[in-house]
């Protein structure tokens, strides 16, 4: 019997399969069981496909449930705040359930599995090396999930990612919001304790444009090569291994998609207004395919050359573990990965490892900047997401359409040299010739269709997943500085009601202060990034073209020198 839901979110389909539906639109579902996340149905408008299943709820006798059967099941029915009345979809391509989902507190316990470091550790589904479906910011050109619909969660927020890649933090979500979730409620009102080693130190210093992230004094690179298929369990099971090469210690270590999932789960809950980029997205058919492998190794180096390069994620105990424990130092993994799963420098205690410059900032100018950004990254992500459908779109016809219409002149022309051939005039061989040369050019400018999408689209698509994946996490991260700007405004009125003392108002407005600068300096951070990613890549873009235009006249101008001496 067909289901009647209400939709929570906007939801605008993307990929083919999926449908579009608005807010409070009444939709009809085949059934109540999701598939990876995913329901099938019918929106208000007679179209049928998928639409994600923690944007519907359920109306039954006109009462509303949610889905037992949806990896959100512990998500209760209107758990989900408004960011600041603006809906979700204006953020993501895949609009994505607002960024008050419930990050991950830490876990203060033994892994559930332990036994092997290189085993199944975080990975409870039945595919193997791909525990569930995490949030990665890298689509496929066609689907790839169930009834060859593509599964992603690029533009879900970070606590919801987090839920679905690691299965060593467990925390159900709940009704608070980011900002009491990420610990800034706690450390704003004070109620933050614990000693920061000076290790722990994460300093911000007073830049040119304002607050930024103290610069790495050692900075280092790390190289991805070499996705190598590997079984073990006497070939029982399979999965690619990838060599890395960080500059800095110069020593291989190998590792697996699973093990950079589960050092994206620990650096998501461990910095709350850090944008940690998402890595690529997980597939359940066709893992060891080549265009499969070498399109996840793209999105591992963009990925790693972002984590490289930012001042603060870059110097975490937990990525350096990960680049530099030994592959075969079983014992010396485990300790690292234990030790990082305990760490208590997370939520409300991260805050307190930020060391700010002396002079105050001035919060009504943080909150316009703020505001500023959300507009900017609202307007950005749009951009991005048309500029990513456009070019598919060109990818697509350049593949096919464009080949085959470059084959069918060819072969015309061919087909008019086979016709001249049969006057049997020794004076028309060189016209015949060439005709049927011009005909190979033609084919062969189809095959350089095929070919150039590798060279200048596929990238700048690869840069654009990146960044939608960024833009995803900063509702979150700006709905906790709100919160403590909130929190600030909130104790200045208790004061003047005579029901708080200014001692106790000052510490909120300092303490604000701080994650206050640790923002501004994440949103600097990204925009000189931004520009620095977009100025390379549109370089490259450009030059790719150029290069793939002047190979077609080259083709054309063998083509047109046959007719000289014809």
């Amino acid at each position: 019997m067909a289901l009647r839901a209400r939709a929570l979110y906007d939801f605008n389909s993307e990929n083919p399969g999926e449908i579009s539906v608005k807010e409070n639109e009444i939709v009809t579902l085949y059934s109540e069981q999701d598939i990876e996340g995913w329901l099938e149905g019918t929106n208000s408008r007679g179209a049928r496909g998928l639409l994600p299943a923690s944007y519907v709820e359920i109306l039954r006798n006109d009462t509303v449930s949610s889905f037992n059967n949806s990896r959100y099941a512990n998500v209760p029915t209107g758990a989900f705040e408004s960011y600041n009345s603006t809906p979700a979809s204006t953020f993501s391509a895949y609009p994505a359930i607002p960024q008050q989902q419930q990050q991950q507190q830490p876990h203060q316990g033994t892994p559930a599995s332990d036994d092997d470091w290189d085993d199944d550790w975080d990975d409870h589904s039945s595919i193997a090396d791909e525990p569930g479906v995490v949030g990665g910011g890298y689509r496929n050109y066609e689907g790839n999930g169930p009834s060859g619909y593509s599964i992603s969660t690029s533009s879900m927020p970070r606590g919801a990612q987090q839920a679905k890649s690691s299965a060593t933090v467990s925390r159900n979500l709940n009704r608070f919001s980011t900002f009491v979730k990420s610990g800034g409620e706690a450390f704003v009102l004070g109620e933050a304790s614990g000693f920061v080693k000076d290790g722990d130190k994460i300093c911000v210093v007073m830049g040119q444009y304002g607050p930024e992230w103290q610069e790495n004094p050692y900075p280092f690179s790390c190289t991805i090569d070499d996705p190598t298929k590997q079984t073990k369990f006497k070939g029982m099971k399979s999965y690619i291994s990838y060599k890395l090469t960080p500059t800095h210690t110069q020593s291989q270590v190998n590792r697996r998609y699973k093990h950079f999932d589960w050092l994206y789960a620990r650096l998501v809950e461990k910095f709350p207004v850090i944008s940690v980029p998402h890595i690529p997205e997980k597939q359940a058919t066709g893992r060891f395919e080549e265009d499969f492998i070498s399109k996840r190794r793209r999105g591992l180096i963009w990925w790693m050359n972002h984590m490289t390069s930012h001042p603060v994620l870059a110097r975490c105990d937990v990525f350096q573990h990960f680049l530099s424990c030994s592959s075969t130092d079983e014992k010396a993994w485990k300790q690292g990965k234990r030790k990082a799963e305990k760490d208590e420098m997370v939520g409300a205690n991260f805050f307190l490892t930020i060391s700010t410059p002396p002079a105050p900032l001035d919060l009504q100018d943080v909150e316009s900047r703020i505001d500023g950004f959300k507009v900017f990254s609202r307007k950005m992500d749009d951009s991005v997401i048309q500029v990513n459908a456009t070019l598919s779109e060109f990818a697509r016809k350049q593949i096919a359409g464009f080949k085959k219409e470059y084959q069918k002149v060819g072969q015309s022309f061919k087909y008019l040299s086979q016709a001249f051939e049969m006057d049997q005039q020794s004076y028309s061989i060189g016209l015949n010739q060439a005709i049927a040369y011009t005909g190979e050019a033609y084919e062969v400018i189809g095959d350089y269709f095929v070919e150039q999408p590798k060279q200048d689209v596929d990238p700048v698509m690869d840069l654009l997943a990146l960044y939608q994946g960024h833009l995803t996490n900063y509702p979150d991260i700006i709905h906790v500085q709100k919160g403590a700007l909130t929190k600030v405004k909130e104790s200045q009125k208790h004061v003047e009601e005579g029901k708080m003392e200014n001692q106790h108002a000052d510490g909120i407005r300092d303490r604000c202060t701080s994650s206050s600068f640790a923002t501004m300096a994440e949103i600097q951070y990204f925009h000189q990034t931004r520009v620095r990613d977009f100025k390379s890549q549109m370089q490259h873009f450009l030059q790719q073209q150029i290069s793939f235009f002047q190979k077609v006249t080259g083709k054309l101008e063998e083509a047109l020198q046959k007719y000289d001496n014809a």
